[in-house]
C-alpha cells in the first residue's frame, strides 16, 4: 500500500504531494509554486504575499456563515537531515516515504511530517466538501525551521480571521497554548595553520549513531550531543599527547541535536597506539553514561593520510575547552508545568573552515529574563576563551498562555466528545510561530494541535497513522463548533 491510499485519503494524498516537492528551509521556491498552483487549480482565492507566504481562502459552508473566521496555519519548509550513508539530495529528490507498521517514515532522511502533515490537513479542509466550517484561511509560512522568517515578515491586516489554529504540534491529545522564545548565538575563533611534521600519522575520529532529535521537543530526553562528545575525546589527546587537530565538523542545523561529528587529527607515530587506546577509553565512558538515552552510539577511528597542515594549537585548545565549558541541554525545568523544559541550549553546529572555527547554538526559554541570563553566561564563556567574535541574532519572545478563552473551551469540549477523555493543556519548549504572529494580531485567540510525530528533525522521524485519522476527525468537529461572531 502507498501512503496516499491510507485513510483519510484526502489528507494523505495532500501529504504525499508535499513529499514529492523538495522543500528544505531557505529553498522553498518549488513548494511556494506548488501551493500557489494547488489553490488556483481548486478555484480558491490564493495569495502569495511579498515574503513568500501562501494564503488560501474559502467562504463558509451553508449554515455556518455566522461563525468566526479561522486561520489554519502551518509551515511549508522541512528540516533536511539524513544519515551518513544516504545519497539523498534535498534540493532535487522527493522524500522516499513508506509505511512501517503503525507509522509512516522515510528512507534514512527526515520525513517532513513536521510540518507537512499539518499543511496537508489545512489543504484538506478546503478541499473536502464534507467538512463544515465558517470562513477559513489556510496560511502556509516559509522558512520556519531556520528563523521563522515567514512569520516575522507577515504583515498586520492581511489575514481576516479571529482564531488561529496552528497545526504544528506533535503530540496527539495535547492542546498547546504557549511556547518558548528563542535566541541564536554564534562564536568564532580565528586561526592560522601550521605545517604537519614529517612522519606524523593521520586519524579520522567519528562519533555517530546518536539519536539526535528536535532541540526543543527532545532536549529533555538528555541525549548525547555529538559535538560535546567529540570535544571530550579531543581534549586529553591534545593535552596528554600533543595531538594536532586538522578539522572539526559536527551537526548541520541550529534546531537539531547533533547526532554525528568528526575530526581529523595528526599524531606523532610513537604515540599512535596510546592515542587510540585513550580514544577508546574516553568513548567507553561516554557510551556508558548515555547507554539508556543513546544506546546506538558508535565510535569509528580510521587511519588516514596525514593532512599537510593543522590548526594553530593554542587556538584549538581554547576552542575545545570552550566547547566543553559551554552548556548544552536542559538548564531548568518549568516550575509551573510538570515535565516541561523552561530553559535550554543546544550546541548545534561546529565547523572549521577558511581559518575560522565557528560554534552555533540555539537557546530557548519560556522566560525572557532567563533566556538573556543564559546569553550572558554563554557570552562570558567564549569571551574568557578568547573568541574573536560573538553574535546574537534571531531572538523572539515566547507565547504566553491564555487558558480561559472561548476557543479553548471548544477545543476541550470537542476533544472529550471525539475521544471520550479529557484533553491535556500544555505549553511546548519548541518554538511556534504563534508567538511572533500573535504580536501582530493581538485580537487572535490561538491554539495549537497535531497528530503524534516522533523524532522530528532526525532521520528517524515518523508520524502515527491512526493518530492522523483521529486528529482529522477532531479538527472537523472543532470547525463545526467554532463560536459565533
Amino acid at each position: 500500500m502507498e501512503i496516499y491510499e491510507l485513510n483519510p485519503q484526502v489528507v494523505w494524498k495532500n501529504f504525499y504531494g508535499l513529499t514529492r516537492i523538495p522543500r528544505p528551509s531557505k529553498h522553498e521556491g518549488k513548494v511556494i509554486d506548488y501551493l500557489y498552483n494547488w489553490g488556483v487549480s481548486h478555484g480558491f482565492e490564493t495569495v502569495k504575499d511579498d515574503t513568500g507566504n501562501i494564503i488560501i481562502r474559502v467562504g463558509a459552508t451553508p449554515g455556518f456563515e455566522d461563525r468566526k473566521g479561522v486561520i489554519l496555519q502551518g509551515h511549508m519548509d522541512m528540516v533536511p537531515q539524513k544519515t551518513s550513508d544516504s545519497d539523498h539530495d534535498f534540493l532535487k529528490d522527493p522524500i522516499k516515504a513508506y509505511i512501517d507498521g503503525e507509522w509512516v517514515t522515510a528512507d534514512r532522511t527526515t520525513l517532513g511530517a513536521d510540518n507537512g502533515i499539518g499543511v496537508a490537513m489545512g489543504l484538506s479542509v478546503l478541499e473536502d466538501p464534507s467538512v463544515q466550517h465558517g470562513p477559513v484561511e489556510v496560511l502556509v509560512t516559509y522558512d520556519e525551521e531556520t528563523g521563522m522568517t515567514g512569520a516575522n515578515c507577515l504583515k498586520p491586516g492581511v489575514l481576516q480571521g479571529d482564531i488561529l489554529i496552528n497545526l504544528d504540534s506533535e503530540e496527539e491529545g495535547e492542546l498547546c497554548v504557549g511556547c518558548a522564545g528563542g535566541l541564536d548565538v554564534s562564536a568564532e575563533f580565528k586561526y592560522r595553520k601550521y605545517n604537519t611534521k614529517a612522519g606524523w600519522k593521520g586519524l579520522k575520529i567519528t562519533v555517530k549513531g546518536l539519536q539526535g532529535g528536535h532541540s526543543g521537543m527532545d532536549i529533555s530526553l538528555y541525549r548525547a550531543n555529538a559535538n560535546k562528545a567529540l570535544a571530550r575525546i579531543l581534549l586529553p589527546l591534545v593535552e596528554v599527547f600533543g595531538v594536532e587537530v586538522v578539522s572539526f565538523t559536527g551537526g548541520s542545523l541550529r534546531n537539531a541535536i547533533p547526532f554525528e561529528a568528526e575530526a581529523e587529527v595528526v599524531v606523532a607515530p610513537e604515540n599512535l597506539s596510546s592515542v587510540r587506546q585513550l580514544i577508546d577509553s574516553v568513548f567507553a565512558d561516554i557510551r556508558a553514561e548515555f547507554a539508556e538515552s543513546d544506546p546506538g552510539a558508535k565510535l569509528i577511528v580510521e587511519e588516514a593520510p596525514a593532512a599537510p597542515k593543522y590548526i594553530q594549537p593554542s587556538v584549538m585548545l581554547r576552542a575545545i575547552k570552550a566547547l566543553l565549558a559551554c552548556p548544552s541541554g536542559v538548564i531548568r525545568m518549568s516550575r509551573t508545568m510538570e515535565g516541561l523544559t523552561e530553559t535550554s541550549i543546544n550546541m548545534a553546529i561546529v565547523r572549521t573552515e577558511k581559518g575560522r572555527l565557528t560554534v552555533h547554538s540555539l537557546m530557548r526559554s519560556a522566560v525572557d529574563s532567563a533566556k538573556m541570563a543564559l546569553a550572558v553566561r554563554v557570552k562570558s564563556i567564549f569571551e574568557l576563551a578568547g573568541a574573536d567574535e560573538i553574535e546574537f541574532k534571531g531572538g523572539y519572545s515566547g507565547w504566553t498562555p491564555k487558558l480561559d478563552t472561548p476557543m479553548n473551551k471548544v477545543m476541550m469540549e470537542q476533544y472529550e466528545k471525539v475521544y471520550g477523555k479529557p484533553m491535556k493543556i500544555m505549553a511546548t519548549h519548541g518554538g511556534l510561530e504563534c508567538a511572533i504572529m500573535g504580536a501582530k494580531y493581538p485580537n487572535w485567540e490561538m491554539v495549537s494541535v497535531g497528530p503524534t510525530i516522533k523524532y522530528p528533525h532526525s532521520p528517524d522521524e515518523r508520524v502515527n497513522i491512526a493518530s492522523v485519522a483521529r486528529t482529522w476527525d477532531y479538527l472537523k468537529a472543532v470547525l463545526r463548533n467554532v463560536p459565533k461572531k
